[in-house]
């Protein structure tokens, strides 16, 4: 299992948590999905066949922006 973790620009709410990890949760191989408005950060755990341009896809689908965190 592999954890990444990513930074995401727009959020405000709980409803804005809500939208990215049902978006996520479509990602192949995506087992669990920690988001905080608060923080901004987004933790993705699976896999190793995860793939972040496809996580960042789907935060984008949502309506936001994300980036790997260093």
């Amino acid at each position: 299992m592999t954890t990444t973790e990513f930074q995401v620009t727009g959020m405000t709410c709980g409803h804005c948590e809500m939208s990215i990890r049902e978006e996520v949760a479509e990602v192949s191989g995506v087992d669990s999905i920690e988001v905080s408005h608060q923080t901004g950060k987004l933790v993705v755990s699976g896999n190793e066949s995860v793939e972040e341009s496809a996580v960042i896809k789907a935060v984008e689908e949502a309506g936001y922006k994300a980036v790997r965190s260093a």
